[in-house]
């Protein structure tokens, strides 16, 4: 068992309306050092793989398939070994 985490983000050429607000919304309490702040999504499954090649090759299915936008979103998977149950 395997438990994956994907993230997906803008494309750095991507304006992003959301995270320009939240990052104004830091400015406006005082954190004027918080810069360039982008919104994403974040993405934790388990899943039930023969080994991390083929857990990682679902993820990447999962994320290209559904859960990215290929057009203007990019994402990462990283895989972590689920020792207990």
């Amino acid at each position: 068992m395997f438990h994956a985490k994907i993230v997906v983000t803008l494309r750095k050429s991507i304006l992003d309306p959301q995270g320009k607000a939240v990052e104004h919304g830091i400015h406006a309490l005082g954190y004027d050092n918080v810069n360039e702040l982008r919104i994403g999504k974040f993405v934790e499954l388990n899943v039930d793989a023969r080994d991390r090649q083929e857990a990682e090759r679902i993820c990447r299915e999962v994320g290209a398939r559904l859960l990215a936008n290929p057009v203007m979103e990019d994402f990462t998977v990283s895989i972590e070994e689920v020792t207990h149950v």
